[in-house]
């Protein structure tokens, strides 16, 4: 299971797929037009053990429904994903059984290394 999940419309995740060197094996899911599958979920919960990594505390829908992300619970969490895909931490790599969360220079350094060394 080789995929990128990300958001066509946002300039970061467009800036990180191009800076990257993708293999042709890596399916490319824009999650608006795709929105995330509960086995997708399902996988990255079973590789990351976490629904609150997952979750994009930014997201403008927390402050229209109002939510709290200080109380966010995996439960929670979850149902968020399943919901609505603004709220998934973008984008999400998941190459050779290796998940990366996110586009933080550090995770962004890190899938580069592991793309390049496989």
């Amino acid at each position: 299971m080789n995929f990128i999940l990300y958001l066509s419309s946002c300039s970061t995740c467009k800036k990180i797929i191009k800076a990257m060197e993708l293999p042709e094996e890596l399916r490319l899911i824009d999650i608006k037009k795709e929105p995330l599958s509960k086995n997708q979920l399902d996988f990255l919960y079973q590789n990351t053990g976490s629904y609150l990594a997952l979750i994009n505390k930014r997201a403008l829908l927390f402050k229209q429904r109002q939510i709290d992300t200080q109380q966010l619970t995996e439960d929670f969490a979850k149902n968020l994903l399943m919901d609505h895909y603004s709220f998934l931490k973008r984008p999400v790599l998941v190459y050779r059984n290796k998940v990366f969360i996110g586009n933080t220079k550090a995770v962004v350094a890190e899938a580069k290394k592991w793309i390049d060394e496989h």
